[in-house]
């Protein structure tokens, strides 16, 4: 498989560009998009506010979720006050391609 363009597997990690938007109806992922720079990114909705980090601790829960990784190994590498981010998951390379295929395969499909 080959990587989306929202993903970066390298030997640090998997990292991750998100789209987040907090105050939603439902904590979901949407599928992938573009960032308003034109750059992919994996849109996620939070029903937190985005107050005191917790709309960040919801977007690392839903994706641990559906990565099915434990939350400790997702962090926010930056953009922790903007709505375009990018969360790293640590641990083994074939673990983390393997997260990133469930992931992947549980996306909406588009048209």
């Amino acid at each position: 498989m080959s990587l989306p363009a929202f993903a970066e597997l390298s030997g640090e990690g998997l990292t991750l560009r998100v789209r987040l938007t907090p105050k939603s109806s439902a904590d979901r992922i949407d599928g992938a998009g573009l960032a308003p720079d034109g750059r992919a990114v994996l849109l996620v909705r939070v029903r937190a506010l985005p107050e005191d980090g917790a709309a960040n601790a919801a977007l690392i829960a839903v994706l641990a979720k559906a990565l099915k990784l434990p939350k400790s190994s997702l962090g926010l590498d930056s953009g922790g006050k903007g709505r375009v981010k990018s969360v790293r998951a640590t641990g083994e390379a074939a673990t983390l391609r393997e997260a990133l295929e469930r992931l992947v395969a549980s996306l909406p499909s588009v048209g």
